[in-house]
């Protein structure tokens, strides 16, 4: 029995048309200085063949790696993949990364890197020396530590920004992670509560920031203060629950909580469970970030729902269109949505 062949090689299709490997993969990049009827017998060649370009022949021309670096937190990855929190942010960049990429013709890669790590440096330099990547997407908090951006600057790297808008190299990406915190105080309001408080991320993240500052511009709007409402968590469960116990303890009547991620608002939602209070009825919760889990706790929570797939796709867009294009200036904010479940209602009325 003849052995099945399973691939077609870029060394067949060049026999098969009669032209150099080079030629081939001058038509697979679609380069110029390729004539046209040179163009079409290659082209037939691989369609009769069932060619698919491989990396490897993508990469003959010596122009283009064809691959997009991802680099998302190494700890905090690791952490939620092992303890199984439902958070998907990593496949919510694969979803918009990965198409995006296939579309193009290229490739995603997903590395994770300690942003602590006295050896970032050298870490980073292997990996980028090995992948020779077209363009390097970073995520909180490596888009704001200065010695990745500045290493691959040096090396000549197109590079995309998520959560950052400090001037330096690449394009800079927000998740409306502002207008997102505007919106969610503003629905609270409308609901008639005036005591809203906001439990916050650490402030080695901008958007920290930037979801406090959102929060406050809605409740000053309002004419409505924010004294003594804001606690600061790392994003974790249990940063959530001291956080919670310590704005209920202080403010007995408080009837709103903005957390700043799924997990910190789970553990609001543990500890107003505690004191005997009823979600929505005595309290409201929004959260931000909209993991899976939220749609099956009880109540569901009302969550912000962030744009990562959207964002890394229009980073992806961005970062293989540059050879075509001159960068983006200008910061891209990609919207937020606000997403209503059970856990917001009318503010309880006062006794």
């Amino acid at each position: 029995m003849a052995r099945r062949r399973n691939t077609v090689t870029i060394r067949e299709v060049a026999e098969d048309a009669g032209v150099s490997l080079q030629t081939v993969s001058r038509v697979i990049n679609d380069e110029p200085n390729v004539r046209p009827q040179m163009r079409d017998r290659v082209q037939s060649s691989i369609d009769r063949l069932g060619y698919v370009p491989s990396l490897a022949a993508q990469r003959m021309s010596g122009s283009r790696s064809y691959l997009i670096l991802a680099i998302n937190d190494r700890e905090r990855t690791l952490a939620d993949w092992r303890e199984r929190t439902g958070t998907d942010w990593v496949d919510q960049m694969l979803l918009g990364g990965t198409l995006t990429c296939s579309k193009n013709g290229y490739r995603m890669i997903v590395e994770l890197v300690d942003t602590h790590a006295d050896h970032v440096e050298r870490e980073l330099g292997a990996t980028v020396s090995a992948l020779q990547p077209d363009g390097v997407i970073l995520t909180p908090p490596h888009s704001e530590n200065t010695q990745i951006t500045r290493l691959l600057a040096e090396r000549n790297i197109p590079v995309a920004r998520i959560g950052s808008v400090e001037e330096g190299p690449g394009i800079r990406l927000t998740m409306g992670d502002e207008g997102a915190a505007y919106a969610a105080t503003k629905r609270l309001i409308e609901l008639g509560h005036s005591k809203i408080a906001m439990i916050a991320g650490p402030d080695q993240y901008s958007l920290s920031a930037w979801r406090i500052t959102g929060w406050k511009r809605a409740m000053e709007e309002h004419g409505l203060a924010t004294d003594g409402l804001c606690e600061k968590g790392d994003f974790g469960y249990e940063s959530g629950t001291q956080a919670a116990r310590s704005l209920l303890h202080r403010h007995t009547n408080l009837t709103a909580i903005i957390g700043s991620s799924d997990q910190m608002t789970l553990a609001a939602l543990e500890v107003a469970r505690d004191r005997g209070l009823h979600v929505p009825r005595d309290i409201s919760l929004i959260s931000f970030d909209n993991t899976p889990i939220v749609r099956f706790t009880q109540p569901p929570l009302t969550a912000v729902d962030q744009p990562i797939a959207e964002t890394v796709s229009i980073a992806v867009e961005h970062l293989i269109n540059l050879h075509k294009a001159p960068p983006v200036n200008e910061i891209i904010d990609v919207p937020a949505e606000l997403v209503e479940r059970s856990s917001t209602g009318p503010a309880p009325a006062a006794e």
